[in-house]
C-alpha cells in the first residue's frame, strides 16, 4: 500500500510472492493491493487523487503486472466524492469497479459478464 509521497508505507513482499507475484519496485505498482483469500482475489485499488482512475492503458499495465500471480485481479478506481467520479467517468475501463468514499458500502461496476470478480 502507498501513495505518491511514500510509495511502500506498507508492503508485504512475502505475502505477494506467495501468490506468484514479483514487484519491481521501480514499477508502476497500484495505490494499494489486497489479496481477498475466500476468493483468492488480488483487488488492485488506483486512488483517483493520485495517478487517476483505471482507465483502459492502466488496466492493461496492471494485468501484465500482475499476470504471473495465481489469484484473479479486480481493478477499483476509487474516489473521495460522486463529483470526482463524474469527471473522470468517460475515462474508465470496462471490467472494473468503481468505489466512492461518500457512499462507501456501494459499489458502480463498469459492465462484464458478472460483478466484482477477476476476468480471463
Amino acid at each position: 500500500m502507498g501513495d505518491t509521497a511514500e510509495k511502500w508505507g506498507y508492503f508485504d513482499e512475502a505475502g505477494l510472492a506467495a501468490r506468484g507475484v514479483k514487484v519491481d519496485m521501480h514499477g508502476k505498482m497500484p495505490d494499494v493491493v489486497i489479496h481477498y483469500p475466500a476468493k483468492n482475489w488480488i483487488i488492485l485499488v488506483e486512488a483517483v487523487t493520485s495517478h487517476g482512475p483505471v482507465n483502459p492503458k492502466r488496466r492493461e499495465e496492471l494485468a501484465k503486472l500482475f499476470a504471473i500471480g495465481t489469484a484473479g485481479s479486480v481493478y477499483v478506481s476509487a474516489f473521495p466524492t460522486r463529483a470526482d467520479f463524474s469527471r473522470y467517468q468517460i475515462d474508465i475501463s470496462w471490467e472494473t469497479e468503481v468505489w466512492v468514499a461518500e457512499a462507501p458500502s456501494h459499489l458502480i461496476h463498469f459492465n462484464g459478464e458478472r460483478f466484482l470478480g477477476p476476468y480471463d
